[in-house]
């Protein structure tokens, strides 16, 4: 798929000092790379000899075969696609270096050695090898008939667009200052660390959390292979251990301590990669002050067919339930206690909510709670008012009683389907004519739905508003917003109307997600609060009922007759297309490629797929001006739209190219 790169990491079984055996085995799992489509492929450090041969390193007839192995190599991998990145002892001058030899279509293309030679412990690497930092400037070895850039100075640049490799060998990853991080800002998007690693209890989380943060502070994959079994255990152990992180993350990992020969393979996004250092201002300042001079080695690579990698229909939510309930649980502490540090600012005020049983509502009435509780005000000062109109239904009124009721908050009725009869009265509204009172207006809304229009729909959320605003001036009060994140980015919120409140603490907060922070109250907080089992019992109510703004009448049956994801689309959806849009700068028809990869195609076609990320856009651009006035409140994720944050876009912008784009996609 265009803007990824496949890499793998392959881990042969060892045979110490047996040279022939070790190449007939690296060359199976380079083929099995082939195979898979891979760009490159990541071998042990020293694989050829073994790591564990010890003074047998030094051995010219050890030497001889590794070199006429590694020759070997380079002529059976001819008409293979993967650069092959192998650990070999080669002898330069009058010294041994620990080396990466870097093999592609029949060429060898380069010859990185290691630069800091473990010495303390179980390691005495200084007794056999010599640094890369010793060799001369622009040095070349001589192995066979090719001649190449030798040095901890090259970087080896693909034809695919921003992949670039950089390589390390095991315990350069572990110094205070890493050869990768001058790599990275000399543009390596992939750094490749030949590692043999011994295991100790406990090396296989630091090696993943000094990898995954390399490949988070550069903005980069961090491929780590260690040695397989088969080295020698005279005093050491060996795990198998190889994975591959992406910019911060741990995206496939081996089978540690599997006995036989494995490969793993993965996806590298080169075009997230891209915008990370693009949006990441202090990279590139990093960048100009650690850019030394690097010699570039060029190669060709094919774009990967497909995708390998998984792709979430979820991105904002974890895939481990441990996770999940821990993010849930910083959201909730995010939320509560930004609404807290804005009471305590203005001096103990009351809160005051428009409750209507729906989900934005519910998780502002419980993060209202939980902030009254850390300021030390009873929850009484926690203002619940319900404001029914045209279309709200009994359950969902019910639902907003029960739960400002069961959070021991003050509760009250106002309905606003007077109020806004005589303000489209006022304006001649045509569903007015011949009406006197609300019950002949629902009636005739029921026979001319047509005339249910975003007039009648609009005057309501601002009637709300107004007596929300009114309704803390006189309580001496703070009007809690409810919007959530995928709201803001869809600009579904009247102008002047639900759009505005005095703290929006939703507003960083997806619907996606929203659903799960409740059912974590639910069944994890529900239980110390007041009047416990209703609230439970009212908050999984309120989870099972369909998302609706309410502001068209029920039909004869009762049911709820405006569903907002069939007019808008579904939320699973536009959340998915809202982060890759704002967190990875993706275009549209990358984010469709995702899609088809992460939705099935019997749950969305490719049309509709095309027709939802169009409304996603033009409703995401055409609403900008909402969020550039919106109200203060807290981030909480990695995706944010405030104007004074995250988020800074014109509100006239065009979306016309990612419409274009859009029409012109084509599923694979």
């Amino acid at each position: 798929m265009k803007g990824y790169a496949r890499i793998a990491a392959a881990v042969p079984a060892a045979a110490v000092a047996d040279i022939d055996t070790n190449r007939d085995r690296t060359l199976a799992l380079w083929r099995e790379a082939d195979a898979a489509g891979a760009n490159t492929v990541v071998f042990p450090e020293l694989g050829l000899s073994g790591y564990s041969i010890r003074d047998l390193s030094l051995n010219t007839t050890l030497l001889d075969a590794c070199e006429a192995s590694l020759l070997s190599l380079i002529e059976a991998g001819k008409a293979l696609e993967p650069v092959a990145i192998v650990g070999v002892p080669l002898r330069f001058n009058h010294g041994l270096y620990n080396c990466a030899a870097v093999i592609h279509q029949g060429r060898l293309l380069g010859v990185v050695p290691k630069a800091y030679l473990p010495n303390y412990r179980e390691f005495e690497e200084a007794r056999w090898f010599r640094s890369g930092f010793d060799l001369p400037q622009e040095a070349s070895i001589t192995i066979g008939q090719h001649e190449v850039p030798f040095g901890i100075d090259i970087l080896f640049k693909s034809s695919l667009t921003d992949l670039t490799l950089g390589i390390e060998i095991c315990e350069d990853l572990w110094v205070q200052v890493p050869p990768s991080s001058y790599q990275v800002s000399a543009g390596a998007t992939v750094i490749c660390n030949l590692s043999a690693s011994n295991f100790t209890i406990g090396k296989a989380e630091l090696r993943r959390m000094l990898a995954r943060s390399a490949s988070d502070r550069g903005k980069c994959a961090y491929v780590y292979v260690a040695a397989g079994p088969g080295e020698s255990s005279t005093d050491v152990s060996f795990d198998a251990d190889a994975f591959i992180c992406e910019n911060g993350q741990t995206l496939v990992e081996s089978t540690r301590f599997l006995r036989t020969g494995q490969l793993i393979v993965q996806d590298i996004d080169l075009e997230l990669l891209a915008f990370e250092r693009r949006s990441t201002t202090t990279f590139g300042d990093c960048a100009r002050e650690t850019m030394p001079s690097f010699r570039i080695v060029s190669f060709k690579s094919e774009t990967p067919d497909g995708l390998v990698r998984e792709v979430s229909k979820t991105p904002f939510l974890p895939k481990d339930p441990d996770t999940l309930a821990s993010r849930c649980w910083e959201m909730f502490e995010i939320q509560s206690n930004a609404l807290a540090t804005r009471m305590a600012a203005i001096g103990k005020p009351k809160l005051v909510l428009g409750v209507s049983g729906g989900l934005d509502s519910t998780q502002a009435a419980l993060v209202a709670a939980a902030a009254l509780d850390l300021q030390g005000q009873p929850r009484t000062d926690l203002i619940c008012i319900t404001l029914p109109g045209f279309g709200t239904s009994d359950g969902t009124r019910d639902n907003a009683e029960s739960l400002s009721r069961a959070l021991g908050a003050t509760f009250s009725e106002v309905s606003i389907s007077d109020a806004s009869r005589t303000v489209l009265n006022a304006v001649e509204h045509e569903v007015t004519n011949d009406v006197n009172d609300v019950e002949q207006l629902l009636a005739k809304l029921r026979k001319h739905p047509e005339l249910g229009d975003v007039t009648l729909e609009n005057v309501q959320a601002r009637l709300r508003t107004l007596l929300l605003m009114t309704l803390a001036n006189q309580h001496g009060g703070l009007v809690v917003g409810t919007g959530d994140l995928s709201e803001k980015a869809l600009g579904w919120s009247t102008y002047a109307g639900d759009h505005i409140a005095m703290y929006d603490v939703n507003a960083g907060v997806p619907k996606t997600l929203i659903q799960f922070v409740i059912r974590w109250v639910a069944n994890e907080r529900a239980s110390t609060w007041s009047d416990s089992e209703v609230l439970r019992e009212t908050l999984f109510s309120i989870l099972n009922t369909p998302i609706s703004p309410e502001l068209l009448p029920a039909n004869a049956d009762g049911e709820i007759a405006q569903l907002t994801e069939e007019k808008i689309g579904p939320y699973e959806l536009h959340d998915f297309f809202l982060y890759h849009l704002v967190r990875h700068g993706a275009r549209p028809a990358r984010i469709l490629d995702l899609a088809r990869v992460a939705f099935d195609e019997a749950q969305y076609d490719d049309e509709t797929l095309k027709r939802w990320i169009s409304v996603f856009i033009k409703r995401f651009f055409m609403h900008q001006f909402k969020r550039s006035c919106t109200a203060d409140g807290p981030k909480v994720g990695n995706v944010a739209l405030s104007p004074r944050g995250d988020w800074r876009m014109p509100s006239d912008a065009k979306p016309d190219k990612w419409l274009d784009d859009i029409a012109a996609w084509q599923s694979y």
